[in-house]
């Protein structure tokens, strides 16, 4: 049947309106909005989580370290580390970078779930490994929202992931999707990234952690193409088989096993220093690099510089949870060793860190 003038302005109107949703769809996709749906879902889920706690059930915390021991009586499943430094000492309130529960690490801002001995760590005690890791990894996750924060809105920015935190692989790490073909940063736009981490340090957000299901991690995450990918992997590896751990900060959120530090105020000097292409089978990233030190820790010009010139250098660590190239069912009992093809870097199926 041959079309009328009328049938022909309503297929050009439908097409028109076709478009316009099309066009709309791709400009409203910003890291900004993005952002803000992440923290609105993890905010609308602690809340849930916190509806739980329907009687308050008091617990007791045995604090066994200097000025001197002490026995507080806290909330379960509500009280913190934090909460319970408040009640100990200023200094060791305002130093501590991470506390420990029963000899396991835990969150300054993770909630206590019985009663425990209390200790906490800090950057100048005598073995500060694993406050050196969650420094690390927490410098990982702030350059992460910076990367997303940083350029024009025009440009969606994609993380992928950041290697296990290593202190002496000399940088601190995260791969990131651009949507560019090639970036070759100059000083300035290093020294402006840097700027940013700095800023981040100075607002001295917590970092907050949240357990949540993979359904809902998947909802989080729904605009990146690999957070999507990592989060089955993650979810089958936690100890409840379908549950992956998020952390917020600031208007930040992503995904790590932890811990983090208390907040992004212990960190000290920072330098953005390198940009490295990845050729992967699903196309390019960029690793982005940089160093830092924790607040307080003081290092003269000439030292810093040799730190900063050694980040730069590509870091081949071990990128984490990378099931961005193939489904679960390929990945075999072994996958902690399995590698993929590659150019310039191996990328390997191991636990996010």
């Amino acid at each position: 049947m041959q079309a009328t003038p009328r049938r022909l302005l309503l297929r050009l109107l439908e097409n028109r309106d076709h478009l316009k949703r099309s066009f709309y769809h791709k400009q409203a996709l910003t890291n900004a909005a993005v952002q803000k749906k992440r923290v609105e879902l993890f905010n609308k889920e602690a809340k849930r989580q916190a509806t739980f706690i329907t009687d308050v059930e008091k617990i007791t915390v045995k604090y066994c370290d200097q000025p001197e021991e002490c026995t507080l009586v806290m909330n379960k499943n509500i009280s913190t580390p934090y909460n319970c430094a408040q009640h100990i000492n200023q200094n060791i309130l305002e130093r501590s970078v991470l506390a420990e529960i029963d000899g396991q690490v835990w969150d300054m801002h993770r909630p206590i779930e019985d009663d425990c001995t209390l200790r906490f760590l800090h950057f100048r005690q005598q073995d500060p490994y694993y406050v050196n890791k969650a420094f690390w990894r927490s410098a990982s996750v702030m350059l992460g929202a910076v990367l997303e924060s940083a350029f024009k809105d025009n440009l969606y920015v994609e993380l992928c992931s950041f290697p296990s935190p290593n202190v002496r692989s000399g940088s601190f790490v995260y791969d990131v999707n651009l949507k560019i073909p090639s970036w070759e940063p100059t000083k300035d736009e290093l020294r402006s990234l840097s700027a940013e981490m700095v800023k981040l340090g100075m607002a001295g957000h917590r970092f907050e952690r949240l357990e949540v299901d993979a359904s809902l991690a998947l909802k989080i995450f729904a605009d990146n193409q690999y957070k999507k990918r990592q989060v089955p992997f993650i979810a089958a590896q936690s100890s409840s088989g379908n549950s992956v751990v998020v952390y917020k900060m600031g208007n930040f959120v992503d995904i790590s096993c932890g811990p983090m530090i208390s907040n992004t105020s212990h960190l000290g000097k920072v330098s953005i220093v390198g940009v490295h292409p990845i050729q992967t089978e699903e196309g390019q990233l960029f690793r982005i690099q940089g160093v830092a030190l924790p607040k307080g820790i003081m290092l003269n010009h000439f030292s810093y510089g040799l730190l900063e010139e050694r980040a730069a250098q590509l870091n081949s660590g071990r990128s984490q949870a990378f099931l961005a190239w193939t489904s679960l069912s390929q990945v075999s009992k072994q996958g902690h060793h399995k590698t993929l093809k590659k150019k310039k870097v191996k990328l390997f199926f191991v636990t996010v860190e």
